[in-house]
């Protein structure tokens, strides 16, 4: 090829070049219109086109969970008032009702009270007695502070009338009954009275005095108005600092003996609470 064909091509496809991209550049965007984008949003929200677009196994699978869905929900009668719910629960009430009876035929022979037969000793007391018992329970119940509501307090009392005490006998029993139970501040006199080995008490600070060995961080007297105990607390339980004349409330402490007299400690299981401290707040 010459040097003139050469650059003649040469031009030629230059030119070629320029107008592919001027026709290129003159060709219009297509572009939504109005009326096809409100027709598309109807047509992929609609009920009757769901799944649409969607490949075939997309398909089977939003199909197959439509289905489930359906069948889950429907019931056994198709009714629309089915009873299913109440006949449940009157099944559900009736096998706890039978397993708390064998519970309590199984309890009779260790308390006689248990069993789910006998009657509630009330119903055979005059409305004097059964007023009497009743007024004592409250005043336990006041005294306490357990959280024992009346009605329990008042069944036990008529049941121990039931077997021969009398109401000054039963209320004694009962309160000390109360007072011994778990999770309530026990009065210093009878601390060693509870079968367990840690117990809830109440009182003020009464003396402090320095410890002879250093791993004891407070030791001191404690007394509650029936009696007055010592109290150690051991370095190790990192319990707060109480002062002499404040009054306290110690939970969990753990009891021990020596010559015959019981005193308590704090260990790092033990709770301190100020209740004066927490009424100025």
């Amino acid at each position: 090829m010459s040097i003139e064909n050469s650059i003649r091509y040469e031009v030629s496809h230059d030119e070629q070049t320029v107008a592919d991209e001027a026709v290129t550049e003159e060709v219009p965007e297509l572009q939504r219109s109005v009326a096809q984008e409100i027709q598309a949003k109807v047509d992929t929200n609609h009920f009757e086109v769901a799944g649409r677009g969607l490949t075939l196994e997309a398909e089977e699978r939003m199909a197959a969970r439509e289905a489930e869905i359906g069948r889950t929900r429907s019931r056994w009668d198709h009714r629309q008032d089915s009873d299913r719910e109440a006949r449940t629960r009157d099944v559900a009430e009736r096998r706890n009702e039978a397993r708390r009876r064998r519970f309590s035929k199984r309890a009779a022979s260790v308390d006689p009270w248990a069993e789910p037969d006998r009657v509630d000793p009330r119903t055979g007391m005059t409305r004097k007695e059964l007023a009497s018992v009743n007024k004592q329970a409250r005043r336990i119940q006041e005294r306490v502070q357990t959280g024992t509501t009346t009605a329990a307090l008042s069944k036990r009392l008529a049941r121990r009338m039931a077997e021969g005490a009398d109401i000054v006998d039963a209320s004694v029993s009962v309160t000390e009954a109360e007072w011994l139970a778990p999770g309530t501040v026990v009065p210093i006199e009878i601390i060693g009275n509870a079968n367990r080995s840690e117990v809830d008490i109440a009182g003020r600070v009464t003396v402090l005095w320095e410890s002879s060995s250093p791993a004891i961080s407070q030791v001191g007297l404690i007394e509650d108005g029936t009696s007055i105990t010592k109290f150690t607390v051991w370095r190790a339980s990192d319990q707060p600092v109480v002062k002499e004349g404040e009054r306290v409330r110690f939970r969990a402490v753990a009891k021990s003996w020596y010559e015959g007299r019981v005193s308590v400690a704090l260990t790092g299981w033990s709770r301190v609470e100020f209740p004066e401290r927490e009424e100025r707040l």
